[in-house]
């Protein structure tokens, strides 16, 4: 089991009162699948992806990431585990403006003690997996959105993580590049990692192997 939400219950307070982004959620994911979340906006897609990427806390509820506590953990050793084990992919492609597109690759790999030559070879292998080797040197600025979203997957992909959160990852793009970064996602689930994306979209959706549907913070079962 990679992991397992248990009633995780989210809310802010507002003029006294509790307003539910989550409620009662339970879930389970094996490794290896491919789970797409849909929804309305507001549906609580996002911030169900946050609180899985441990980018976001909750009030109640249990959430347990490779047989480890997550909610009893301190902040310190949760950062180091998502750092460690999960990708994060986002619709506003949330690449630093003043890095090239090596520079962005690399990021994640500054955090992991990784010796420069290992960090190069890890590098000049995305490029050339995402055929951009051509735009290594140029800044997010000078690329297309297609080519933006496929540094932010070579980016998530480099630390090798065990699963990918992807937030509307192709919300931005038009029908033949989301089509291409679907079909990429496939791919890399086929190769072993487990991928979760929050989707508007029933033809993205349709890529994972199991749909869940939000509404209102809750699960809704179809």
């Amino acid at each position: 089991m990679l992991l397992e939400l248990h009633n995780i219950f989210k809310w802010v307070t507002q003029g006294g009162k509790r307003i539910f982004l989550l409620s009662d959620i339970n879930l389970q994911v094996e490794e290896g699948e491919f789970i797409s979340i849909m929804g309305p906006s507001g549906s609580g897609k996002s911030t169900l992806l946050n609180v899985i990427g441990m980018l976001d806390g909750f009030q109640e509820g249990e959430y347990n990431f490779l047989g480890e506590s997550v909610h009893a953990m301190k902040e310190k050793n949760r950062s180091k585990l998502y750092k460690e084990y999960i990708g994060f992919v986002f619709q506003a492609y949330h690449l630093i403006d003043e890095l090239t597109v090596y520079e962005n690759i690399e990021t994640p790999l500054l955090y992991k003690n990784i010796k420069s030559s290992e960090r190069k070879a890890l590098v000049a292998d995305m490029l050339d997996r995402f055929n951009i080797v051509g735009k290594k040197d140029l800044f997010p600025s000078q690329l297309s959105g297609g080519q933006q979203q496929l540094v932010g997957v070579a980016r998530a992909l480099i630390a090798k993580p065990k699963l990918i959160l992807a937030d509307e990852p192709t919300g931005n793009l038009n029908s033949k590049q989301s089509e291409e970064i679907m079909q990429l996602f496939k791919e890399l689930n086929q190769e072993g990692v487990t991928i979760i994306q929050a989707t508007h979209s029933e033809t993205n959706a349709a890529y994972g192997s199991r749909v869940l549907h939000l509404l209102d913070g809750r699960r809704d079962h179809k």
